[in-house]
């Protein structure tokens, strides 16, 4: 890098730009929107979208993954409250199966895009508790945490 490079980078007159290599991305979330979203977001990378629990252990199991992004409520009647039953057929369905098999996915970075909080913050736990990395950013502010990752 030449002296007057550097000299513009200091004054905030120049750009760094970094190539990276394409990433391998899983999505666990129902809502089309949001697949679409993320197929623009990763456009350059490889992305798996899975919409049920028993088709997000598939993935998980068969593919290795840079990075893992988990919804909680999966199903309409999610999105009202978490006083149901139907734990089976949420994100942190997955959250306790990848703490019950710890070896899947041992190196992805995990994010939990949620906007629910409390169901959010159960998931975060249990994948802490298996020692994996994992944030909690509700899908809102996705886009502006994502840019400290990867551009």
């Amino acid at each position: 890098m030449s002296l007057f490079h550097n000299l513009l980078l200091k004054l905030g007159l120049a750009e760094i730009k970094a190539e990276r290599n394409p990433m391998t991305i899983f999505l666990l979330d129902d809502d089309a929107r949001r697949h679409r979203w993320f197929e623009k977001r990763f456009a350059e990378d490889e992305l798996d979208i899975a919409e049920t629990v028993s088709e997000a252990k598939k993935f998980l199991q068969q593919y290795a993954y840079d990075a893992v992004f988990l919804d909680h409520d999966l199903l309409p009647h999610h999105y009202e409250s978490n006083d149901h039953d139907d734990f089976a057929n949420t994100g942190y369905a997955i959250a306790e199966w990848l703490n019950e098999n710890k070896n899947i996915q041992r190196s992805a970075t995990f994010f939990v895009h949620t906007r629910n909080a409390d169901g959010a913050y159960k998931m975060v736990e249990k994948l802490r508790d298996s020692g994996r990395q994992v944030e909690y950013v509700p899908f809102p502010m996705l886009e502006a945490k994502l840019k400290t990752y990867w551009k």
